[in-house]
């Protein structure tokens, strides 16, 4: 295993998108779809780990949006006024 010096993070393909908010109920990102325990190994991770985990992403996401509901814009402000 190479040391964490001889790794390059910024070459390291992560599915982040900046939107870093774990949802309380799933445990979820809500950007990403990772748990908080495979955001952090996430460097330390293969290859193979980060593919199975990436492939998994579409579903997670899915039926995180799936369960939420949005309060907030134009449709949360026109409900607080009805």
């Amino acid at each position: 295993m190479a040391s964490m010096d001889a790794i390059n993070p910024s070459a390291i393909e992560t599915p982040c998108v900046k939107i870093c908010v774990v949802d309380p109920e799933t445990q979820l990102c809500i950007g990403c779809g990772r748990t908080r325990v495979e955001i952090a190994r996430w460097i330390g991770l293969s290859p193979d780990e980060r593919h199975k985990i990436v492939l998994d992403l579409p579903e997670r996401l899915a039926t995180l949006t799936q369960r939420k509901t949005r309060r907030g814009g134009r449709a949360g402000r026109v409900a607080r006024t009805s």
